[in-house]
């Protein structure tokens, strides 16, 4: 410890004055008492301080300018330190040095930076707008046979990628080739691992997916599931499920998913599908997620259903309804939810037996499960008369949404409920099927929906309450009385932010609920003719004129 305060003594003295033989020596002196107790060492290095010494130093670059580099990165190996570090000066130079040839000077520098950057988003963005990215990727071009200083590149990398700033100066270098030449070069597990740290959040940027994919990036992660699919060794398992994640993950773009789809031609579209039969559950859960991503557009959707995507994935959720993998079964619905959307698709996948399918789900109690489930039927519905009656009739479909109408815990699946039991009546438009809610406690749900925060939904909901009233009033009053639906009516139309079809819908169910004697009561003790008679000046035409039919009815029966 004496001879280090002696050349911490010295170097504080005479800095860059001294000869080049005697700054080695002493600089030798601190890495040693470094390696032998850095955070002791470390102190004193602060305490006497010589970082600012180093700030100056490191701009005259000299013979000695790596070991200086050097002592900084272990010196910033100490989370209390670091600031001292930037405090003195230090960044600046450094990033300079990123410009030098000598690979030993940028293997510490690069140490140094990004010891001092450690767990820092804010330091990590101030080396992002000094333009240290662009640099980096050259480094990693130029050295990419120097093994150290490519490794100290993609760590680099991987620390800067998580900030979303990086990802536009990322985007605008050759990072992608990059990254794909040095990917296919490497055979051990821990380099490959050691890419893809990167290659992860950097994919998360559509304008780079697109580069990736451009890069060949896909047809290595193909060769890496085609070398692991059989193995049991736990790297392999690893290498494939990081592998089977990153393309699920390029297929997230527009531009990429398009690129690989191909017209449903393309190679990669194809290897995709042969993952669905697979016994490999990461196989299968990547192939029904990527059959998910590229029915994201109708083209790709109606060309899927055309050539027999669907059976595939009725075969796939088959295997898994039995203590089924619950990843596979929210994957595969959610292929089959996005599949429905295009009308001309309905039709097609309800003669295939879809519908069915899901319905061998009801039984699970997995949140996700019940929400992609539900999403998929709603879609199949969609204008599809016959089905909807023929679900909307199904009383343990139907007693089972009513249940999930209140799962209070989980917002998604009971938002899903409720809409289908609406889409369950709009569609149909059948008595059998209202009966059917009515009996199974669903009004309360849908009156409770007519409340709802989002227009669209209280709409759904207005819409199939008004088919109730038309269709089985007399069957429904009792549960439309009992969830105080008039006094929901009325304060829809008293709230001046209620929108425009949500007022238009709430006349529409007034008129039609005046058919029921105990309804046409409520009405009549609440000031309806008040608050219908200044809607009949309101901007919105439609609005206005069901206001003065609503005020006619009224007055008639009042």
């Amino acid at each position: 410890m004496d001879n280090l305060c002696d050349a911490l003594e010295k170097l504080k003295l005479t800095g860059s004055d001294y000869p080049s033989d005697k700054l080695d020596r002493y600089l030798d002196c601190l890495l040693q008492a470094l390696g032998q107790n850095n955070v002791q060492s470390s102190e004193k290095i602060l305490q006497s301080g010589i970082l600012q010494v180093f700030a100056s130093l490191l701009n005259s670059q000299t013979s000695c300018t790596a070991k200086i580099a050097h002592i900084i990165a272990e010196v910033a190996k100490n989370e209390q330190l670091r600031i001292p570090c930037v405090d003195a000066g230090l960044i600046p130079p450094l990033v300079q040095l990123l410009n030098c040839k000598d690979q030993e000077v940028l293997l510490q520098t690069g140490r140094a930076l990004g010891n001092i950057c450690y767990d820092s988003h804010t330091l990590q963005a101030q080396l992002i707008n000094m333009g240290v990215i662009p640099t980096l990727v050259k480094l990693l071009g130029v050295h990419s046979q120097n093994t150290p200083l490519t490794e100290m590149c993609l760590v680099a990398f991987g620390n800067l990628a998580e900030l979303e700033s990086s990802k536009e100066q990322f985007a605008s270098t050759n990072v992608a080739d990059e990254l794909v030449k040095l990917f296919k070069k490497q055979t051990e597990h821990e380099k490959k691992e050691m890419i893809f740290e990167v290659l992860a959040p950097l994919a998360e940027n559509d304008a780079i997916k697109l580069q990736l994919v451009e890069a060949g990036l896909v047809e290595c992660l193909l060769d890496i599931v085609h070398q692991t699919v059989s193995s049991d060794k736990d790297d392999d398992i690893a290498e494939l499920k990081t592998a089977s994640d990153l393309m699920v993950l390029l297929l997230l773009g527009d531009e990429s998913m398009q690129k690989l789809f191909e017209g449903g031609k393309g190679s990669v579209f194809q290897r995709v599908l042969s993952w669905l039969p697979s016994h490999n559950h990461q196989l299968q859960l990547a192939g029904a997620l990527a059959i998910a991503n590229f029915a994201r557009n109708d083209g790709n959707c109606i060309h899927m259903v055309d050539n027999g995507i669907v059976q595939k994935l009725i075969d796939l959720l088959d295997r898994h309804v039995e203590e089924g993998n619950v990843t596979v079964q929210h994957a595969a619905l959610s292929a089959l939810r996005n599949l429905a959307i295009p009308v001309v698709n309905k039709a097609k996948m309800l003669s295939a037996g879809v519908a069915e399918e899901v319905l061998k789900f009801l039984k699970s109690e997995m949140p996700p499960v019940q929400f992609k489930l539900l999403g998929t039927l709603r879609m199949l519905i969609d204008a599809q008369a016959e089905a909807a009656e023929q679900l909307g009739k199904n009383n343990k479909l139907v007693e089972r949404l009513v249940e999930w109408c209140e799962a209070k815990d989980h917002a998604g699946v009971m938002g899903e409920s409720n809409r289908l039991l609406s889409a369950l009546i709009r569609h149909s438009k059948s008595k059998d099927v209202i009966r059917t809610i009515v009996e199974s406690g669903g009004i309360k749900h849908l009156v409770t929906m007519a409340t709802s925060e989002h227009v669209i939904m209280q709409n759904e909901a207005l819409v199939a309450l008004g088919l109730i009233a038309a269709l089985e009033l007399q069957t429904a009053e009792c549960e439309l009385e009992s969830a105080k639906l008039v006094q929901v009516l009325h304060r829809l139309l008293s709230d001046e932010r209620s929108a425009p079809e949500i007022k238009y819908n709430s006349m529409v169910l007034i008129c039609a609920v005046m058919g029921s004697e105990p309804l046409h009561k409520e009405v009549q003790s609440l000031a309806f003719l008040d608050v219908v008679s200044k809607l009949r000046s309101h901007e919105n035409k439609t609005v206005a004129q069901q206001a003065s039919l609503t005020e006619q009815k009224l007055t008639v029966q009042s």
